[in-house]
């Protein structure tokens, strides 16, 4: 059996990491270089993640990507997706219709990006466009949608609820027995996962906005409130504008999805409004801040929403103050300078990278939490 993996993404690397644990013969495309990488068992096993991949940049074998989807009896679609707002759908589009071209018959897809509701099915259209294969009958689709959140028991969608057990046998974990479903209800559980966990996110985000009186907000010694950074809230940003934007009309479902997703596009700017009445109490000047931002974000994951936010953040803080710089997790260090460094830790991770060290950097320190907490200023 050979496997190939489109897309050197960090889900498409974990898939394809399993399979040549269990000693699939798996290639996995760069679509930036257009090539097949064959990845053999010890690679696998050397390289916890792509990131460690990319960055030692082994000697690996190399094979044609047309003959390695070929030659495949699965095909993983795992995209790395960096364009935003109407671009999205075309950009997937056309990098699915590239890569299926060569499919042979009898092989099985496995879509493995979350798509709105009915988004399989024009997929099957595309599919059946391009090959000239039908679905069922020649070809094998289901919906397999990895991430943001890794939620148990996630059903795998397939065309008329055929069961696989190879995609049991090498991807799932043993103790956790995967359902097969018809694609519509795959969509609509997925679509509901998502929705209910961050709409419920968002909520917290948007009261605690609307908190004006010190001694309320300290009373809020919930975790879940400052826990929860701009970095979790990103993660479902994919998915929800695509729920979105295959919903048509007007009504509570679109109210609630868009909604969900405005709190979160809004709460960039309530950020920096929370930065600027730093600058208002402590009398500083524009002039003599310095902004470090730290976001220790995975440049390799399919989805690009922090990405993207973090630019958005970047080039709207530097409206206001010109001196913005970009941090990563262990790089983390702001130099000696005769400004006020504000630093927004915004995750977990970041925050708690920061303040082992914190002893070595004199800073204004903020959480990117729904409370925007100063946690310690000099």
């Amino acid at each position: 059996m050979k496997a190939v993996v489109y897309g050197l993404s960090t889900e498409g690397y974990e898939i394809a990491s399993k399979l040549a644990k269990n000693n699939v013969k798996v290639a996995i495309i760069d679509e930036s270089q257009g090539s097949a990488i064959i990845l053999r068992p010890e690679i696998a096993k050397a390289y916890p993640n792509v990131n460690a991949l990319i960055e030692d940049e082994p000697l690996l074998g190399l094979e044609p990507l047309d003959l390695a989807v070929h030659g495949a009896n699965y095909f993983f679609f795992t995209p790395r997706i960096r364009k935003t707002g109407l671009e999205v759908k075309g950009d997937i589009s056309e990098k699915f219709k590239n890569a299926i071209k060569a499919l042979n018959k009898d092989s099985s897809i496995i879509y493995n990006l979350p798509t709105g509701i009915g988004g399989n099915n024009e997929n099957i259209i595309l599919i059946e466009h391009v090959t000239g294969m039908k679905v069922g009958s020649d070809l094998n689709y289901y919906y397999m949608p990895v991430g943001p959140e890794k939620f148990e028991n996630q059903p795998i969608g397939s065309f008329k609820s055929k069961t696989d057990n190879n995609i049991i046998k090498f991807l799932q974990d043993p103790e956790v027995k995967p359902r097969f479903k018809d694609l519509e209800s795959a969509e609509f559980m997925h679509a509901i996962r998502v929705l209910s966990h961050y709409s419920y996110i968002a909520s917290i985000f948007e009261m605690c906005k609307h908190i004006k009186d010190s001694a309320v907000r300290e009373q809020l010694d919930q975790e879940e409130f400052r826990e929860l950074y701009i970095d979790d809230i990103t993660n479902g940003l994919f998915d929800l504008r695509a729920i979105s934007s295959s919903l048509e009309g007007t009504g509570p479902l679109i109210y609630l999805v868009n909604g969900s997703i405005k709190v979160m596009e809004n709460y960039i700017k309530y950020l920096i409004d929370q930065i600027r009445e730093i600058l208002k109490k402590k009398g500083l000047k524009a002039s003599r801040t310095k902004i470090a931002i730290a976001w220790t974000i995975d440049a390799n994951e399919m989805r690009g929403d922090k990405l993207d936010l973090l630019t958005v953040l970047e080039l709207k803080l530097k409206d206001y103050i010109s001196d913005v710089e970009r941090h990563q997790g262990e790089t983390f260090g702001v130099y000696h300078t005769d400004k006020t460094t504000i630093t927004v830790a915004c995750s977990k991770y970041d925050y708690e990278t920061i303040t082992k060290n914190d002893s070595k950097y004199d800073m204004i320190l903020m959480k990117a939490n729904p409370l925007c907490e100063v946690v310690y200023q000099r």
